[in-house]
């Protein structure tokens, strides 16, 4: 029972700290798009990222095992922070309250931006939730639904436009 409270502690802390990645890139893509289109970026990018959390966790037995599969994800994370901080750094030089410019080519590359980002950064949350669930499936379930809910209630705090250094700060912090 005492080891239970203690993986549960720490997969409260993984989620808290890993759940809140998708949603700020999800809202920070999908600002720059009109309302009709940010609504279908937000509807794509959330649900791909719990479909992507789903199929991970089902998985997860197998990608544990993997040697390197952590250093991948994280240098992918790594380059995802590159290019956020390369667009800050190119819009700096703006007007304080102008919108921080992402590149609207396309509706298409805008979703698939996302869904990339949301393969990553679901895929340490997964990881860090099995590694810390062990054989405790019923917590690697509650871990799962508890990362989903925080990623659903956190994606208002990432509208850049009103909150840029909280969105910036959060998503390199983690």
């Amino acid at each position: 029972m005492n080891e239970e409270i203690i993986i549960f502690t720490q997969i409260v802390f993984i989620d808290l700290v890993l759940a809140g990645d998708n949603a700020i890139i999800i809202g920070m893509v999908a600002s720059q798009f009109p309302a009709a289109e940010r609504k279908k970026i937000i509807f794509w990018g959330i649900g791909g990222a719990v479909v992507l959390r789903i199929i991970l966790t089902l998985l997860t037995a197998y990608l544990l095992q993997i040697t390197g599969l952590r250093l991948i994800g994280g240098l992918a994370l790594l380059y995802i922070c590159y290019k956020l901080y390369k667009d800050i750094l190119k819009n700096s030089n703006s007007e304080p309250n102008s919108k921080i410019k992402i590149d609207k080519s396309s509706f298409i590359k805008a979703i698939s931006t996302v869904l990339i980002a949301d393969f990553t950064m679901s895929l340490d949350n997964v990881l860090g939730v099995a590694g810390a669930a062990k054989d405790h499936y019923g917590l690697l379930v509650f871990g799962l639904v508890l990362s989903i809910v925080l990623m659903l209630s956190l994606i208002h705090i990432s509208e850049p436009t009103r909150r840029r250094g909280i969105s910036y700060a959060v998503f390199c912090l983690k």
